[in-house]
């Protein structure tokens, strides 16, 4: 008897030694958002309850902060441990970050609280120089273990990007610790970043940075921590969902993934007039059989939060993770997308709509932070309201953008954007610069940056969010042959295991189908572009005037433009629409493809240059042919998947 109770103290000696973080069951509650996309105001939506629409709005920064602190109060009074997470994309996608750029983010978004955050590839749109600047601001660490910086001058000294970071809580207090050993007896939390190793093929501005594989880096990362001691692991991602259920099944020990890149809001948002998409909170076992990681998303914009509780057994293990995203709305609410006082709800109609959300779990009525939407207001929103300028149209229901066209989730947005480069290029006014007359468009699904949303559309929304790309609008000669290369290597590049869908083609004038052979791989046919209003089959030697955007890193596009060219790019010099012609393209030792100009370069950075021609071309389009804005009826693609 004393023997047997000698060898458990001793075991248990031994075990507290090792860790002290098993005595008793650990619950951790995550709030988390992702791809906010510097939609630091709340932004118009478009709700059905009991079949009736009705308008109003939701998230923003202020009612995201508003939210967290629920939650953690929440917390609070169930003694769980908490945390408020970001998965990157903080930056770029409307007129504030064009306005300020990584500035007001880490203004903001330290003002919100976060405890960590990873980086998107939104964050290396500009360059490392202002991306360091951005993480030596915020007030929180910024987290990215398989980014290599040592040669990068920008970041490499930055030490508020780290590999992962530290939490010891004290029933529901935390402190960011150095190590385990600092925490004591208290349960430590880490929390470890990834990003995309992808990131260069997404057009991200690395320099010197290194991105090294997100499975293999994650697993040493663990296993580091775990000789550290740390029982309670959280892979914080922007890799995607479908990479971060890769993750979950590949690298043993991680409890909980929050990631980002997501397109859609996971959940069920049928009852409220949104789309049923994949369930919050799934559970995937680990290679070793044993372990299972909980992985989980929220949406885009700032919509909404997701919300996570996740309660560990006494060995450490992950035996329960329940939770929601949910969409945090303003409490007006009016009968059409005007929000004129005149449209808002009774009261007989208003308790009609608060019964229904009072019965739902995916929406709450949430007020702002009244600090930080005053701040909001003050200091930033004057500036771009002022940049935004007139209204050129109206739009009754928000235009959904997706990458590519399966499962119903076809973007709304880009065959519109797609439509506008086709028309406004052969209007006369451009016409007359150009000199051609231009068969179709293609766009790249990476162009447009965001959805449209529901309500007014006003100028600076176009070229300040939606169409914000200094790259130039191209038209081109190509053949039919070359035009079927193009959309092949296209698709095949945005259906790829793993691939953000960035590449893939949307078309104006122009139809095609593509059929997939075998996983990520397949053929183009039937097609045909619109010929004096009747469909007509490309010939593979004929040669055809197109209008392209974002596509100018294609191999296809490079090997028809190495030797002779006769493509224009389009840019404002001085407010005056100009052609620069194009003699060749050329490849650095990089890889990365460039045009040789045949008089004067286009230099997009130029002071009194704008390279806005895609953002003046759908203005033109909406207030000339679309002021009420609408989805296209014809996307022109029939995409058959396997």
């Amino acid at each position: 008897m004393k023997k047997t109770l000698m060898a458990s103290l001793v075991a248990l000696t031994l075990s507290g030694c090792a860790s002290s973080q098993l005595d008793q069951p650990f619950s951790l509650t995550i709030a988390h958002i992702n791809d906010t996309h510097a939609h630091f105001d709340a932004s118009d939506v478009r709700l059905t309850f009991a079949d009736n629409a009705v308008y109003t709005q939701a998230g923003g920064s202020a009612r995201l902060l508003s939210y967290a602190n629920q939650l953690s109060e929440q917390a609070k009074d169930q003694q769980h441990a908490f945390l408020f997470l970001h998965a990157g994309d903080a930056w770029q996608g409307t007129g504030y970050f064009k306005q300020h750029q990584g500035a007001m983010s880490a203004d903001v978004l330290s003002r919100m609280h976060l405890d960590a955050m990873t980086l998107g590839e939104r964050e290396f749109s500009l360059d490392n120089a202002r991306l360091a600047s951005f993480i030596e601001q915020v007030n929180f660490p910024v987290l990215a273990a398989n980014l290599d910086t040592r040669q990068e001058p920008a970041l490499s000294e930055q030490e508020n990007l780290q590999p992962y970071v530290l939490y010891r809580f004290k029933g529901n207090k935390k402190q960011q610790v150095a190590s385990v050993k600092e925490a004591g007896k208290y349960p430590v939390v880490a929390v470890f970043g990834l990003i995309n190793q992808d990131l260069a093929s997404q057009g991200a501005n690395l320099g010197h940075l290194r991105v090294s594989d997100e499975i293999s880096r994650a697993q040493s990362t663990v296993n580091a921590l775990k000789e550290q001691g740390v029982n309670y692991i959280v892979a914080l991602t922007h890799l995607g969902l479908e990479k971060d259920r890769e993750l979950a099944q590949s690298v043993n020990g991680i409890d909980v993934i929050v990631g980002g890149h997501a397109d859609a809001l996971l959940g069920d948002f049928s009852d409220i007039g949104g789309t049923k998409n994949e369930p919050y909170a799934q559970s995937f076992t680990n290679p070793n059989g044993r372990g299972r990681t909980c992985v989980v998303q929220s949406g885009q914009r700032g919509q909404a939060m997701g919300k996570v509780t996740v309660t560990f057994t006494y060995d450490g293990r992950v035996s329960q993770c329940q939770g929601n995203n949910t969409l945090l709305v303003d409490s007006r609410f009016y009968r059409d997308a005007s929000h004129n006082e005149q449209q808002r709800l009774n009261d007989a109609q208003l308790e009609q709509v608060n019964q229904h959300i009072a019965h739902s779990s995916k929406v709450a009525i949430v007020e702002e932070d009244k600090s930080l939407q005053q701040y909001i207001a003050k200091q930033y929103r004057p500036s771009l309201l002022q940049a935004y300028g007139k209204t050129i149209g109206m739009v009754p229901n928000t235009l959904n953008h997706a990458t590519q066209p399966v499962d119903g989730k076809s973007s709304q947005v880009a065959p519109l954007v797609a439509a506008s480069q086709w028309y406004w290029a052969n209007t006369p006014a451009v016409q007359s610069v150009t000199g051609r007359q231009v068969d179709f468009a293609l766009v790249s699904a990476g162009t447009p940056q965001q959805n449209i949303e529901v309500g007014v559309l006003k100028t600076g929304q176009i070229n300040m969010g939606l169409l914000p790309s200094t790259e130039a609008l191209s038209l081109v000669s190509l053949s039919g042959r070359q035009v079927a290369g193009v959309i092949l290597e296209a698709i095949n590049s945005a259906i790829a295991k793993g691939a953000d869908g960035s590449q893939f083609p949307y078309v104006a004038g122009l139809r095609y189908e593509f059929n997939e052979t075998s996983p990520g791989r397949g053929y183009v046919n039937n097609l045909e572009y619109q010929q004096q209003g009747q469909w007509t089959r490309l010939k593979p030697n004929q040669q055809y005037q197109v209008a392209l955007s974002g596509f100018h890193s294609q191999d296809t596009l490079f090997d028809a433009q190495q030797v002779l060219t006769d493509r224009l790019d389009l840019a404002y010099v001085n407010g005056k629409l100009a052609a620069f012609p194009v003699a060749r393209l050329t490849k650095n030792a990089h890889g990365k493809i460039a045009p040789d100009y045949i008089n004067q370069p286009l230099n997009c950075q130029d002071a009194q240059v704008s390279c806005e021609a895609a953002a003046v071309a759908f203005t033109e389009y909406v207030q000339q042919v679309h002021p009420t804005l609408t989805p296209v009826t014809e996307t022109g693609i029939s995409l058959n998947r396997l």
